[in-house]
């Protein structure tokens, strides 16, 4: 007789909300003045999170790598002022603890879309606290990869998971990345796990975010991300394709009238 195979459990993920969640803020936390000029911005807006880079992956070694933990009592202080909750990347096992105490939720990169050690890490590190993970999907991962990384997470103890789709490569150069718009239908299908669209990085450009922003919010997202930066020109990492305040502003303002199309509201 053959032995009975057991499924694991499906997470206990709760219902999606008809809230659309916007994680705004500078790719790089570059100063104190920098990181709270958004944050005010976020907070009059009615906005709940701010995100920002504390631990930098770059491409390049010889470009700006991020102030570390300096960055992070930034983004806890402006959180605190502000009464915002706090986003950051997290990108090595050793720093997990160290980035948990201080921000609200971590965000996996695409560039660790399949460190698993890292992911169970940081799995164990917030099986207590249960705070929100975004799991960015890597550049050359499929959904099926990325819904099985998933469980690294999840199998260590925090369901809190969100799935960022940060855009995908192809031949196509006209983009930084190709957005794969069709991940937030595949996702709802396949899985109880909210979705994030990160808009900037596909886009590259400003000025191809907001029809991002409104196709993700159209295809049923349930959070977007958006870089925001006070001085664009000026950024130490991806200044082309971050907004500013006043840009944001305007945008927040377009996507809440699409939202309540679809009797859904902007927080």
């Amino acid at each position: 007789m053959s032995e009975e195979v057991k499924l694991a459990p499906i997470p206990d993920l709760g219902q999606r909300t008809d809230e659309i969640t916007i994680y705004a803020g500078p790719c790089s936390v570059e100063s104190a003045e920098q990181f709270n000029e958004v944050a005010e911005c976020i907070a009059d807006l009615g906005l709940t999170w701010i995100r920002g880079g504390a631990f930098k992956p770059r491409t390049n070694p010889h470009s700006f790598q991020g102030l570390g933990e300096e960055a992070l009592k930034i983004m806890k202080s402006a959180g605190d002022t502000y009464g915002l909750k706090t986003l950051t990347e997290v990108m090595d096992s050793a720093h997990c603890q160290l980035v948990a105490d201080y921000v609200d939720g971590l965000q996996v990169g695409a560039r660790n879309f399949q460190n698993f050690s890292l992911l169970k890490k940081i799995g164990e590190v917030t099986a207590d606290s249960h705070q929100m993970v975004l799991y960015k999907r890597g550049f050359a991962g499929t959904i099926a990869e990325w819904l099985a990384a998933t469980d690294y997470i999840t199998d260590h103890g925090n369901t809190n998971v969100v799935l960022c789709e940060r855009g995908i490569r192809t031949f196509e150069a006209a983009t930084r990345f190709t957005l794969d718009i069709a991940a937030v239908p595949v996702i709802h299908k396949q899985s109880l796990y909210p979705v994030c669209i990160d808009v900037s990085h596909p886009a590259g450009q400003r000025d191809l975010v907001p029809s991002l922003a409104k196709a993700a919010i159209a295809a049923g997202a349930d959070s977007l991300m958006i870089e925001v930066h006070p001085n664009p020109p000026v950024a130490l990492s991806d200044g082309p394709q971050q907004l500013t305040p006043a840009q944001f502003r305007e945008l927040v303002a377009e996507l809440r009238e699409l939202a309540a199309v679809l009797g859904k509201k902007i927080v």
